[in-house]
């Protein structure tokens, strides 16, 4: 039964459904009351007048104001439940209903009685308990954590100190002056970064190159080694310094070809070894072992100018001169500098800033060495194989074994690498051999006279098609193909008008070792190109002129005998084969934006 105006709340309280119980489900006279008019005397009212909205609302407020403050004083004694609604139990008795004093209606509107918070959350307590009580047990996973000796709350201390990754910005620049900020950690060492700037500039990843520790200030360079951390280097170095990202194709070119960098003359043993050339690399990576590098060295002197030709010997405990001729017993040695706590470097303008007496001067810098240039042992040697065979004994008798462990790691690398990884493009003359396709399968030519022979013929094909596509491309026969003029300007080795002394500072910096080589402009002749090769660290250059048949413009680097319609065909024709240069082209001089 619904009564209009009340809350359902109302219907469930204990006082109202005890009056319920007590009356007819069909007759409404338990609701009949002093507040509230009986059904028969309000059909007598309606029948007098039959609509009296206001005696309707009043009725209903007063109905309203009694259930209020039986509410009211029953809250008294009985606790809420979580929806708000009284606990149900058995109503007061009627004596202590008629002993409570009776109150006016404007009274029973403005009282009010607290709630009982404590209570309240104590019955939703026991509520929750009684729910979870009835799911089914599920075994705890982890019992040592809610041991008494194991609380599940973690102790301040129980976790290891969180330690902070120390970051920092290094900015390296590449030849044609443009740089990136690179964010490193701590402990990236060389080939991380190098391998990060190759992702990110494109490149070709075939482990040549090399990040170079450069001081312009102080006109020294030097490349770092694989395993050194960017940052412990970069705390020694001063503000002008800075770091370069380029080629170093020399880098690890010592074991592959050690009878090279290392004159039998230059190289002695403290003690009788039976060993040959070929075990050499093994004397210097054993550190039991006692190997010397020997020779004539122009020393400048520590705070002078001068410079002065003394017998030197490098030996593991540091570099010494001779105070007497080329006497090497120990009261004729002194010391000049030490290997530990130093750095071998390259000088790049030693005659104009140090004025050595030839071009191939190096220095050993102190790590404490900043921006003094008094304090740096300024060396010179003869010639570039001697520097070279220099510079690569102290990298050995500094590094030993950590050198050769660069070196294999690449080497362990490449089996790794998935068929679908990118290769390599760089020439290598082992993976080039001479083929036939004219039969109807290929085969390798293995005679040495028949190889030269199919290689001219293969030129004069290139020839005859670059003139057949040439007769149809060009509107006029008598004038040149426009791209056989410009295409080789979108190659890595070409690079445009550069001198001969910057093309040979650039093969210098990029390594010394065979089958370097770049092109250029001749600036001589207008029309012609220059090759610029190395060969046995030496550089040599050689002229590629233009020649004209049958009004078509060809290059040659013969006078005409091998003919090549552009110079992507003569360069891909002398990566094959050595023609008339020393050695096959192998690497080409590259200059990278990052």
């Amino acid at each position: 039964m619904a009564v209009a105006g009340c809350p359902d709340s109302f219907l469930h309280h204990p006082y109202y459904q005890d009056q319920a119980e007590q009356t007819s489900p069909h007759r409404p006279q338990g609701l009949a009351g002093p507040a509230f008019p009986a059904q028969s005397e309000r059909l007598a009212n309606h029948q007098e007048d039959d609509v009296d909205l206001e005696a309707l609302v009043n009725d209903m407020s007063l109905s309203l104001e009694s259930l209020c403050s039986a509410c009211g004083m029953q809250s008294e004694t009985t606790p809420l439940l979580q929806n708000g609604q009284h606990a149900r139990g058995p109503p007061p008795p009627s004596a202590a209903r008629s002993n409570q004093p009776q109150l006016s209606p404007r009274q029973k509107v403005q009282r009010s009685q607290p709630v009982h918070i404590l209570a309240a959350r104590r019955l939703q307590e026991e509520d929750q308990q009684f729910r979870t009580s009835s799911l089914p047990a599920i075994p705890n996973p982890f019992p040592e954590l809610c041991g008494p000796e194991s609380p599940p709350v973690l102790a301040p201390g129980s976790l290891p100190p969180r330690q902070d990754v120390a970051k920092q910005d290094v900015r390296v620049f590449s030849e044609d002056g443009t740089s990136r900020v690179v964010e490193i950690l701590a402990d990236t060492t060389a080939r991380d970064l190098c391998q990060w700037l190759v992702y990110r500039s494109h490149c070709v990843d075939d482990n040549s190159w090399a990040l170079v520790e450069c001081h312009p200030h102080l006109g020294l360079e030097r490349c770092l080694e694989d395993h050194e951390l960017v940052a412990q280097v970069e705390g020694t170095m001063a503000s002008e310094s800075k770091f370069l990202f380029r080629k170093n194709y020399a880098k690890y070119e010592f074991f592959k070809n050690p009878t090279n960098f290392f004159p039998e003359q230059m190289v002695t043993w403290c003690q009788q070894s039976n060993g040959s050339q070929s075990q050499l690399l093994q004397t210097f990576l054993n550190a039991s072992s006692c190997p010397e590098i020997q020779g004539f060295l122009h020393v400048r002197e520590l705070g002078r100018r001068s410079w002065k030709k003394l017998y030197v010997c490098l030996r593991r405990s540091g570099l010494y001169h001779s105070t007497k001729g080329a006497s090497k017993e120990p009261r004729h040695l002194q010391l000049l500098a030490d290997l530990e706590d130093s750095g071998m470097f390259s000088l790049t303008a030693g005659r104009k800033q140090y004025g050595a007496p030839t071009d191939f001067g190096f220095c050993i810098k102190p790590n404490k060495v900043r921006s003094e240039a008094k304090e740096l042992r300024l060396l010179c040697a003869e010639d570039e194989q001697g520097r070279t065979c220099w510079m690569t004994a102290f990298r050995l008798l500094k590094y030993g074994v950590l050198l050769y462990e660069n070196y294999r790691v690449p080497q362990q690398r490449k089996p790794a690498l998935s068929p679908f990884s990118t290769p390599v493009r760089s020439v290598s003359e082992n993976s080039l051999v001479a083929m036939d396709f004219s039969g109807q399968t290929g085969r390798v030519i293995e005679n040495p006279a028949e190889a030269q022979s199919a290689a001219l013929e293969e030129g004069h094909a290139w020839r005859k098609r670059s003139t057949r596509l040439g007769a149809l491309g060009s509107q006029s026969p008598l004038l040149p193909s426009t791209l056989s003029t410009v295409i080789h300007r979108t190659q890595h080795w070409f690079h445009g008008r550069i001198s001969r002394e910057e093309s040979h500072r650039l093969i210098k910096q990029q390594g010394l070792v065979d089958g370097l080589f770049l092109l250029r402009d001749s600036q001589s002749n207008p029309k012609a190109f220059v090759l610029t090769l190395c060969h046995h660290q030496k550089i040599k250059n050689f002229q590629i002129l233009p020649c004209e048949e049958d009004g078509k413009l060809f290059f040659s680097l013969d006078e005409g005998k091998t003919r090549f319609s552009d110079l992507i065909q003569l360069v891909d024709f002398y990566q094959l084969n050595r023609g008339v240069l020393p050695c096959k082209l192998k690497h080409h001089c590259i200059r990278v934006a990052l």
